[in-house]
């Protein structure tokens, strides 16, 4: 039964810093704004 506690509290732990890992991705990087253009092709404006 411990090898079975030590086996979750291994997974916890991992779990944790993954966890830990993405909050502080979202929370300290900024993404960079930028502008965005894309050309339609005519034959999907003219729909009749």
């Amino acid at each position: 039964m411990p090898s079975l506690f030590r086996f979750l509290l291994t997974l916890a732990i991992l779990g944790g810093l993954g966890y830990a890992g993405l909050w502080a991705l979202a929370t300290f990087i900024e993404p960079q704004s930028r502008e965005m253009s894309q050309t339609i092709p005519a034959a999907r404006l003219n729909t009749k």
